[in-house]
Parts: structure tokens; sequence; C-alpha cells
């Protein structure tokens, strides 16, 4: 479910097709994501699942599966 998701507001945010997005997808070689890009997918990401993600955590999630896997031990949802 979380990573349904998560999975297709990174199609919408990155332009991607949803079945190409898998847990091993890395957010920066595989979509292409710059620091801003990672900024707005967290605000997203937030929004949609209420949970919030310090800027210290941010720097350890590199892979579609990592994000998931935090919203899932964070989100008040």
């Amino acid at each position: 479910m979380v990573l349904e998701k998560v999975k297709a507001i990174l199609s919408e945010q990155f332009d991607v097709e949803e079945d190409s997005i898998t847990a091993e997808t890395t957010l920066a070689d595989d979509l292409g994501a710059d620091s801003l890009d990672v900024v707005d997918l967290l605000m997203s990401i937030e929004d949609e699942f209420e949970v919030e993600i310090p800027d210290e955590e941010v720097e350890n999630i590199k892979t579609v599966g990592a994000l998931v896997e935090y919203i899932e031990g964070h989100s008040k949802i």
C-alpha cells in the first residue's frame, strides 16, 4: 500500500512509468533526482503520509525501499 502510493508520487514527479519503479530504484541514479527534487519529493511524502523526515535522515534514504521503510516506521496513518 505505502509502496504503491510512493510509486504514484514518484511517477508523477519524475515523469516515469510506475511499473519501472521498484524498491531497489535509487532516487538519484535511477530517477535523476537532484537535491531540489528530493526536497519537493519529501514535502509531497510528508503531506501524503503525515510523517516528518528530518534532514539528517534524508541522507540515509537512497532508494525507494528505504523511503517506504521510513514511512512505515514513522507515519501517523
